[in-house]
């Protein structure tokens, strides 16, 4: 295994230590000539073949990064590889299976579906299989990384935190590391879209999913194997879920304290460690983490910056009823005071009340709701929707649209140097004169603050709103005549 693949080092990531309270290290695997530790397990397999299973060639079914270790290998043993991957694969998998010299084959939406279709080119074309996890000698090549992490700590592990799709990973971890010790606890970490390990172990049998979500797309299948299913019964010591935001975060993690993107399951081991170490305020000695893999497609950059802070609990989403009023505006953000606000959407809709949708910056889940009982306590009906997958995911993008009731509306869009209070500022500056049919803010963590807004402005006041606009101490464009604002607002 060696012949390809390098012995990553053990690094102790210092934010994260200092966060969680012990010593967190993370097992760099990403650091692997294709940034994955599929290399090990593909490349173990595939040497070990026979003369003649080596001319008929191989094959194999993959989400991506074993794709490439089993590719990688072919290309050093100078045999023909053929890999059928799923139509859902990034593109940057796909891109590097094929800059190796592999054929690919992209079938169906999921590992399942692809590994189906490899089946009938192997009885086509006789080619061997090299299973992604379920096989001994993959099994055996992951395994190296438990080898490397006992000898690379220099005090004993807690625990060793693993992401896990098929169970080879940490079938191989497991197995090496409890027969050499015991006491560390080795514990896989799972998406909640993506459980079949946790439900397997659970319902003691292989458990086969019906639907599993494709965003941490390197562990996506619907069953785990049988040879780790056999292995994980009797050497894994628990299974952590954890959420989309979670894994988001994890990766914002990692890059805060490498400067290193990981892919969603490069850092689904970090998502679980955290989570378990915030339920086990006991734990006092060194933990690990595999940083399984860093194939990100780029375009997924923008989904994980928008929810790392979700994931983090350092931003809470809100739906607030205010009055529909003069003023009302500017009283609700009084209310918040000096938190930094992340976002505001707003359409005035009726004459009687407004409904806001707003992001708040927060340090804590329970500071969220501290915020929210102030806000009730104050008279807004307010309701959370930092768990509400609709609402982060499309409503946060739709607030809003065409209002019948609106009259005179001017649309102008402002900026302002960004910093803590500069929303509050700006809004300071507008005062109450005129109403406020339409709001947009989000703070994207740039040096400038942009907001979109609609004023309510009689015929007769026009030339005063000039004035007004122009003494405000803020650069503005108005988009009263902007074709978008035709075709979705006015």
């Amino acid at each position: 295994m060696y012949d390809v693949a390098s012995q990553s080092p053990l690094q102790e990531a210092p934010k994260l230590s200092e966060r969680v309270g012990v010593k967190f290290f993370l097992k760099r695997e990403d650091l692997q000539p294709i940034f994955s530790f599929k290399l090990r397990g593909a490349y173990n397999k595939i040497a070990n073949l026979s003369s003649e299973e080596r001319n008929q060639g191989i094959i194999a079914a993959s989400a991506g990064n074993h794709a490439q270790g089993v590719a990688f290998s072919a290309k050093e043993l100078g045999l023909r590889a053929v890999i059928v991957m799923p139509v859902t694969t990034p593109q940057i998998k796909v891109k590097a299976v094929e800059n190796l010299g592999a054929e690919v084959v992209l079938f169906g939406d999921t590992y399942d579906d692809a590994a189906l279709h490899c089946e009938k080119i192997i009885q086509r074309e006789g080619l061997v299989y090299i299973h992604p996890f379920d096989d001994p000698l993959v099994i055996a090549g992951q395994g190296t990384i438990g080898i490397e992490i006992l000898k690379q700590s220099e005090e004993p592990l807690g625990a060793i935190f693993v992401p896990v799709g098929g169970g080879g990973l940490i079938a191989g971890i497991s197995a090496y590391i409890k027969s050499q010790d015991p006491n560390i606890k080795i514990i896989g970490v799972e998406p909640f879209e993506a459980d079949a390990m946790f439900q397997s172990l659970k319902n003691g049998n292989r458990v086969h999913l019906d639907h599993v979500g494709l965003f941490v797309d390197g562990v996506a299948v619907h069953e785990v194997g049988e040879k780790t299913f056999k292995i994980a019964k009797e050497t894994v010591d628990e299974i952590v879920r954890v959420n989309n935001d979670e894994i988001c975060a994890a990766i914002k993690d990692v890059f805060d304290n490498t400067r290193t993107i990981m892919e969603p399951a490069g850092s689904l081991s970090v998502a679980g460690a955290k989570a378990w170490l915030n339920q086990h305020p006991e734990q006092n000695k060194p933990v690990a983490a595999i940083l399984s893999g860093a194939n990100m497609n780029f375009d997924r950059l923008r989904f994980v910056a928008e929810r790392a802070e979700l994931g983090e609990e350092r931003e809470a989403l809100l739906a607030v009823t205010i009055p529909e009023r003069p003023g009302a505006f500017h009283e609700f953000c009084a209310t918040i005071g000096k938190r930094v606000v992340t976002e505001f959407n707003y359409r005035l809709s009726g004459r009687q009340e407004a409904h806001i949708f707003v992001g708040v910056a927060t340090t804590s889940r329970a500071d969220a709701k501290t915020l929210i009982s102030r806000l009730t306590k104050q008279g807004y009906a307010t309701a959370e929707l930092s768990e509400n997958e609709m609402a982060k995911i499309h409503v946060r993008h739709m607030v809003g649209g065409r209002a019948s009731g609106v009259a005179n509306e001017r649309l102008c869009r402002f900026e302002f140097p960004e910093r803590p209070g500069a929303l509050m500022e700006f809004l300071e500056s507008l005062g109450g004169r005129w109403n406020i049919s339409l709001f947009h803010y989000r703070n994207h963590g740039a040096d400038f603050g942009r907001v979109l807004a609609g004023f309510e402005i009689a015929n007769d006041e026009t030339g005063a709103f000039k004035t007004f606009l122009d003494k405000l101490g803020y650069p503005y464009v108005e988009e009263t005549s902007n074709t978008a604002y035709d075709f979705f607002l006015r």
